[in-house]
């Protein structure tokens, strides 16, 4: 009897998020998706076999041991966990609100430790399992008007690198994916209407490639990666 494999995605919006899902449910995964927006997970259940609709703010610690607890009652323990949830403001550090900051750690920082203490003990158990975290490279480089976003993207990054030394010799390999880049969504076409299609970064590329690294072979594991466009000025 086939055992059923549960891939975890937060921060399921229009683009990554979704690419995500549809990537792993392709290849026979059953996905928990997490996100604020219920209608859109509603419809996405709806479209893609054996995807399950969780609506949650990552960044309510409660909601989100709650939405975990049921994930894991009703499907099973994760073995694949994808951090998408992103928050994210633009201004200096003498204009940001201290609030904004705060909130921004909460989904970016806080939910990934909250969500890998939820669900790394059963990988640990299981000798073996993926977690993920998508960012950019605001998590290596504190411009000026990203304060209220990259040191939480650092922190996310690290935190990352501290979960794989740690849980990386017990079979739990933990990686961070930076996408220097914009990504190809409606709003960004909308704001950059003159920009070529090879100027944006593709859903679903970003999707084949986070597919990829959570299935490297033991004897080469990723924990740190960039991608960007061919022609990204970096």
């Amino acid at each position: 009897m086939a055992t059923t494999k549960i891939c975890l995605i937060t921060g399921v919006g229009p683009g990554t998020g979704t690419a995500l899902v549809k990537r792993f449910a392709d290849a026979g995964y059953t996905i928990a998706m997490i996100a604020r927006n219920e209608e859109r997970l509603a419809a996405l259940a709806s479209d893609v076999a054996d995807t399950h609709a969780y609506p949650c703010d990552v960044s309510d610690e409660d909601a989100l041991k709650d939405c975990v607890g049921r994930i894991q009652s009703d499907l099973g323990a994760p073995e694949i966990v994808i951090h998408n949830a992103v928050g994210g403001a633009f201004g200096s550090f003498l204009d940001v609100d201290p609030k904004t900051l705060e909130l921004n750690f909460k989904i970016n920082t806080m939910a990934l430790l909250h969500l890998a203490q939820l669900t790394t003990p059963a990988m640990i158990e299981a000798g073996h399992g993926v977690i993920l975290g998508t960012g950019n490279t605001s998590a290596y480089r504190g411009k000026g008007n990203f304060a209220a976003f990259a040191p939480t993207k650092a922190a996310q990054r690290i935190l990352l690198e501290s979960i794989a030394r740690h849980a990386g010799p017990k079979g739990v390999h933990a990686a961070y994916v930076a996408i220097d880049a914009v990504i190809d969504v409606p709003w960004t076409r909308e704001a950059m209407p003159d920009q070529p299609d090879e100027f944006f970064c593709m859903p679903v590329d970003i999707a084949d490639e986070c597919y990829r690294i959570a299935h490297q072979p033991r004897s080469a594991w990723s924990s740190d990666v960039i991608i960007r466009p061919f022609g990204e000025n970096w």
